[in-house]
């Protein structure tokens, strides 16, 4: 069956000269700085950099889970500033989806109640179907019964992948989603990622410092010191990328 691919009238995440700073006074620390930029629809990125370049801090501002100290976050359209925190909870809940390194998932639930758990919170009772094809997106359908510890760790990111994606949201943040795996099972689920960009039109951002997981990307943003440190496409290569962010590493 082919599935068509959202068409979404906005951009789903845009940055406008986003600041980010820890501390005050001498003591503070700015981890982003003036950084603009715009993720398209049913796109692939993946942001790089040195550690301490401010990869997470951005991610976690375009995602809702930390309010910028200047400038602004738009989600589907939606600027964040102008959200109270209940307001912002429900944006989160319904327009972003997230996934860890590390999984996340509830050891004594099985792979269904896990992917289901969003809605579960939002108060809704989710059909049977729904939870089916959430898991089947990922290519678990046929795991819905087995819990956490009966899963080897790729599929344990997938249904991370498809509680995430449940809620049909207008972006997927994942930050390191390969890091916890095995070369081997950090393919198939990159794989899987630009499947759902490609033919369902899913855009997600990633964080990785891994150049071969970035040349999935359709483009590679580059941090340094919390500045845009310059882009380029995935398609250069995994080669290119490692120099690339080599020679950040030594600015």
């Amino acid at each position: 069956m082919t599935t068509t691919p959202t068409v979404r009238a906005t951009v789903p995440v845009e940055l406008r000269s986003v600041t980010r700073c820890h501390g005050t006074g001498e003591h503070a620390v700015t981890a982003l700085d003036a950084v603009t930029l715009r993720f398209a629809a049913g796109t692939m990125t993946a942001v790089m950099g040195p550690s301490g370049s401010g990869k997470s801090t951005l991610l976690h501002c375009a995602a809702g889970i930390e309010r910028p100290t200047s400038g602004e976050v738009l989600i589907d359209g939606t600027e964040l500033g102008g959200l109270d925190e209940n307001a912002l909870t429900l944006l989160r809940r319904d327009r972003v989806g997230f996934v860890f390194q590390s999984f996340n998932l509830v050891t004594a639930l099985t792979a269904a109640q896990n992917a289901e758990l969003p809605l579960r919170l939002a108060g809704r009772r989710p059909a049977a179907d729904e939870v089916a094809a959430a898991l089947a997106r990922v290519g678990l359908a046929d795991r819905a019964g087995h819990r956490p510890g009966e899963l080897s760790g790729g599929q344990r990111q997938r249904v991370a992948i498809a509680r995430a994606l449940i809620t049909r949201p207008a972006v997927l943040f994942a930050d390191e989603p390969t890091g916890a795996l095995d070369t081997r099972t950090s393919r198939t689920v990159l794989r899987m990622l630009r499947e759902l960009v490609d033919t369902q039109g899913q855009t997600v951002v990633m964080v990785t410092h891994d150049p071969a997981a970035a040349a999935y990307a359709d483009q590679v943003v580059l941090l340094a010191d919390g500045r845009l440190a310059g882009e380029l496409p995935g398609a250069a290569g995994a080669e290119a990328i490692a120099a690339r962010t080599a020679a950040l590493e030594v600015r």
